[in-house]
């Protein structure tokens, strides 16, 4: 097993959930919660409480597979914080490089979540979890991990580079799947990407850092930055291509199943891939082993209660060498 260091937010999540006052109204090609309406007191079927945030959910991913794994996030010290500290434990993750920050906000969500359609808004204050001006090189001395996986930096493209040009210096492999905020700068997101063993994104975000209109094309063009790419496209599977090892994969969805809750969908893929793929299992294993952890989770509600455990038997699934 392999020694991982994941830096990226964690967030206490608070689910709000009903059958019916939820229920999604169109309204053009959008819509609303049509009973959810201002000055009106809702009841709700039930709540549920659960902790979140791409760093933590793909933590949790990485140790239930048994790899040692350090997480680099930042927590208020509140009731939300402690509860991530207890999930930490629980879980086996090592907490000890986490920064307990006075005086702000653990970052906190809401999903308002209809039971029957699996619509669902989240509402969240991201507090301090955004923030990772804490966190330095010098933790990777420390850490001395074999892999250094970054869920998202919140946009300090600065503070990513500095972690992976000191991962490269270290020999640590870097696996980044960048968020929404570090695409403001795309420059400076292709400049981090020198450094980046494998890089995970969707076809959109693709689509704005390099040319093409289909996924073959824009897999072609990443590769001349990272040696290992994964596209993904939603219910339409994705593309994944390896330079190092000159084998490309086109790749369906797991299995058809109803989707209970979107939620960390995205990070059970890149963390389940990185399990497996850093026991030195084939590029076509870890995806199939990844589009399995990301099925499992949409199943159930919360973004970590289907992430795969123990061994698991997996079946086949649609995936064709190009």
């Amino acid at each position: 097993m392999a020694r991982i260091v994941v830096i990226g937010p964690a967030l206490q999540n608070i689910y709000m959930i009903d059958h019916d006052d939820l229920k999604p109204t169109a309204i053009g090609e959008a819509a609303i919660f049509g009973k959810v309406l201002v000055g009106k007191s809702v009841e709700i079927d039930k709540a549920e409480y659960s902790v979140s945030g791409s760093g933590l959910n793909a933590a949790i991913t990485l140790a239930r597979r048994g790899h040692e794994v350090i997480l680099l996030s930042n927590i208020g010290r509140d009731a939300a914080g402690e509860a991530i500290l207890s999930v930490t434990d629980r879980e086996e993750i090592d907490n000890s490089y986490m920064g307990i920050i006075p005086n702000h906000a653990t970052g906190t969500s809401v999903t308002l979540l209809d039971s029957k359609s699996g619509a669902e808004t989240v509402l969240t204050h991201h507090g301090i979890s955004r923030r990772f001006g804490n966190f330095a090189a010098h933790d990777l001395e420390l850490a001395q991990p074999d892999w250094l996986l970054a869920n998202s930096i919140g946009g300090d493209l600065e503070k990513a580079t500095e972690l992976f040009n000191k991962a490269h210096e270290m020999g640590i492999k870097v696996m980044f799947r960048p968020g929404a905020e570090d695409f403001r700068d795309k420059n400076a997101l292709l400049k981090s990407l020198a450094k980046v063993d494998i890089l995970m994104l969707g076809k959109k975000q693709a689509s704005e850092l390099v040319p093409g209109a289909v996924l073959k094309e824009l897999l072609y063009h990443l590769n001349n930055y990272v040696k290992t790419v994964i596209i993904t496209d939603g219910a339409m599977g994705g593309i994944a291509g390896s330079r190092e090892h000159e084998e490309i994969y086109r790749f369906g969805i797991y299995e058809d199943v109803k989707v209970r809750d979107h939620t960390g969908a995205g990070d059970a893929f890149a963390a389940g891939f990185l399990a497996h793929f850093c026991t030195k299992k084939s590029l076509r294993a870890a995806l199939i082993f990844a589009s399995a952890n990301a099925t499992s989770v949409v199943k159930k509600i919360g973004a970590t209660s289907g992430v795969l455990t123990g061994s698991v038997t997996l079946h086949p699934m649609p995936i064709q060498k190009l």
